[in-house]
């Protein structure tokens, strides 16, 4: 991962709109950045819309949730 200049957001139309700001230390992903990324999984539980993707890194794993229209990030 790296850092760089974030871009301008987008509208998905019915999916809603995405907007992109700058990293901040209080994010899942902020204790990773140099690192390479190491493997990636992910689940999903049919019939319920519920999608997860787990990234792993050295030092540790990122997982990324969606439920209800919501993205959840935390770490492990």
């Amino acid at each position: 991962m790296e850092a760089s200049t974030p871009f301008a957001g987008y509208d998905m139309a019915e999916s809603g709109r995405i907007e992109v700001a700058p990293i901040s230390g209080g994010t899942p992903f902020a204790d990773h950045l140099g690192e390479m990324v190491l493997a990636v999984s992910e689940e999903s539980v049919p019939d319920s819309g519920r999608i997860a993707l787990e990234i792993t890194f050295d030092s540790g794993r990122v997982r990324c949730e969606t439920w209800s229209g919501d993205l959840r990030l935390s770490s492990k």
